[in-house]
């Protein structure tokens, strides 16, 4: 793995034996918390589900005063609460598998539904597999761009990401949706590199859950109220779009602020397991913030601990975060975290400037780390 670009004081070089020792620091560090899970863990998840059905029943019950614009106001907020705990916190958290030690019922990856119209089973592949697998590697990790925008300098130029700010826009008013067709591969089918007889069985998944969703949202609960339908009916869009835009927003700031860097296949090609903590580190971002903030991020505020042990329950980032930092430090690695406004800031600062050629833009350089592999030539298909 070799990141090229070089930083203001030259590049970081590891060696094979530093890249080892880092990942199995890391390791003993899952291996600690992995065994101190337990009640606290299962208190911490329950509480966060019984505070999310509190929102909601508070939303749908102020609905029922929605000609009243303070109720109505109060109605969207806590149901928008309600969403972002159910898709953040809970939802991410659990169908990564972070609660699947507790064996129980309805909190487990493999029964979890959402409060979302993606379908569970999709977002687990295009996310838990192919994003968490493949993080920041071009042509395999489908979340730089979305297929949609052109978030990365590794991404071609071409006149289509003109538009890059309208895409970027429009993806984070739907996100719910853009989530939902994002196993769909579009830009593949344009390209003819998917065939159409290939999605059957995901439109019939993605109808069946959207179906769901948008009857509940807009046609049961707004029902529901009578004569204040469609009150009932624009305050739950309005939920569903408070909730968009601050998921899309975390995510962004998690993945694509300034300093995150990317890869190409050739360079993560048969990874060692402290080469891919390495690039996990090097493709992450963090936000700074209060420990409710972090709730309402579902801990994705701490996207680079995420990405190192997504399957460990997030409650436990904050306390990860600070050994996980001292040993970035100890081997020089760059540490990526800031305040909200600076990393959302940088994300539409890139938006932006990526909607141009590469000519007319002058570029900052990403500090450099080159990680020294030791391989044979056959362990390399050469």
């Amino acid at each position: 793995m070799t990141i090229l670009t070089e930083g203001k004081d030259g590049p970081v070089i590891l060696s094979p034996e530093q890249v080892e020792e880092l990942g199995q620091a890391l390791d003993a560090l899952r291996a600690r918390v992995e065994a101190d899970l337990g009640e606290r863990d299962r208190d911490y998840i329950y509480k966060i589900i019984k505070t999310q059905r509190g929102f909601e029943i508070a939303g749908r019950g102020l609905m029922y005063l929605g000609f009243l614009p303070p109720f109505w106001l109060a109605g969207v907020a806590a149901l928008g609460v309600s969403k972002i705990l159910d898709n953040m916190e809970i939802g991410h958290n659990v169908m990564h598998g972070q609660y699947d030690w507790m064996r129980e019922r309805g909190i487990n990856s493999r029964e979890f539904d959402w409060d979302t119209v993606c379908p569970a089973d999709q977002w687990k592949h295009s996310h838990n597999y192919m994003h968490h697998t493949y993080t920041n590697v071009h042509d395999m990790d489908r979340d730089i761009g979305y297929g949609i925008l052109r978030i990365d300098e590794g991404q071609k130029w071409n006149p289509y990401y003109l538009g890059n700010p309208i895409y970027a826009f429009l993806l984070m008013v739907l996100f719910e949706w853009g989530v939902m067709v994002h196993d769909l591969e579009a830009d593949n089918i344009i390209k003819g590199k998917r065939k159409w007889s290939d999605l059957k069985p995901l439109l019939k998944g993605q109808g069946k859950k959207a179906g769901k969703q948008v009857l509940k949202d807009y046609v049961v609960f707004p029902a529901l109220t009578g004569p204040l339908f469609l009150h009932t009916l624009a305050g739950n869009a309005a939920a569903n779009l408070v909730r968009n835009l601050w998921t899309f927003s975390i995510i962004f700031c998690g993945h694509f602020p300034a300093g995150v860097q990317t890869f190409t296949k050739e360079e993560t090609e048969v990874e060692t397991r402290g080469e891919w903590y390495v690039r996990q580190m090097l493709g992450s971002a963090n936000i700074k913030g209060s420990k409710l903030f972090h709730i309402m991020s579902g801990n994705l505020s701490h996207q680079i601990e995420h990405h190192l042990f997504p399957d460990i329950p997030a409650n436990r980032y904050p306390e990860m975060a600070a050994e996980v930092k001292a040993l970035a430090e100890k081997y020089g690695l760059p540490y990526n975290t800031g305040r909200f406004s600076k990393q959302i800031g940088s994300v539409w600062a890139k938006i932006f400037l990526l909607a141009v050629p590469d000519r007319f833009v002058k570029r900052t350089p990403t500090p450099g780390v080159i990680v020294v592999r030791n391989r044979k030539a056959t362990e390399v298909g050469v």
